[in-house]
């Protein structure tokens, strides 16, 4: 089934984003979390990936329209998002979710990826969210009170990343361990920041956009199994 995007409540304002609804017509729900580029085509597939698992995926648009095809406009539309409306917005998207008619049984998680890596981090304190996965995530401008975090945590890191470094990880782990969360933390080898999309939206080249080809097959398939074995288990 393809995927359409849709509107939805967004604390008394409107948000919108790409829902994909898995054949069956009902599964969990997830949230997808785009990463600084907005909601390109990357985190469109994912959804559809997802979608085909078996789950309800929406992926909230958190730039309201605007994309970026190159890093310079992606670090500006990042800065200028305000974090309370981006709050907003994914909550608006977990609470669809929960009153989809397809979503069954009703089980929301997220995942996300760099900037949506923290922000799917970040909406697991802000609504009871049973599982977040987090792909090399950082988060400018938020400090998530972790005390109010109730679901599980999956993270996937890459051994090489001066945005969210393994040590980074490790130390999130153990903060997260020690308040007694049910926290599981991946360090990738040999892999880099982003090592998880193959796809890149954008009509210029890698080398065009100042951003080199980083995809690892085989790490990204280790953490989407990984991923989808987190989600089985606590969304199921």
């Amino acid at each position: 089934m393809a995927g359409q995007m849709v509107k939805f409540p967004s604390n008394g304002g409107e948000g919108q984003g790409y829902l994909a609804v898995p054949t069956s017509g009902t599964g969990p729900g997830v949230v997808v979390i785009q990463e600084w580029w907005g909601l390109n085509k990357n985190i469109k597939n994912v959804a559809d990936r997802l979608s085909a698992e078996g789950y309800v995926a929406l992926a909230p648009d958190l730039y309201h329209g605007e994309e970026a095809k190159e890093p310079g406009t992606a670090q500006k539309l990042m800065m200028a998002m305000k974090m309370d409306q981006a709050a907003k917005d994914m909550s608006g998207a977990v609470d669809y979710l929960q009153q989809h008619q397809g979503v069954a049984p009703k089980k929301v998680g997220s995942v996300g990826f760099c900037l949506g890596g923290g922000l799917s981090l970040f909406l697991a304190t802000l609504k009871p969210v049973d599982a977040a996965v987090s792909y090399y995530g950082v988060l400018p401008g938020a400090q998530p009170d972790f005390s109010k975090l109730q679901g599980a945590v999956l993270g996937h890191y890459a051994e090489n990343d001066d945005f969210a470094s393994p040590e980074s990880a490790r130390a999130l782990e153990k903060q997260l361990k020690d308040m007694g969360k049910d926290v599981e933390m991946h360090i990738y080898p040999g892999t880099t920041h982003a090592f998880s999309h193959e796809l890149f939206d954008s009509d210029l080249t890698p080398e065009e956009t100042g951003m080199p080809v980083r995809y690892s097959e085989d790490a990204a398939q280790t953490a989407w199994e990984r991923t989808l074995a987190f989600f089985k288990k606590h969304l199921s």
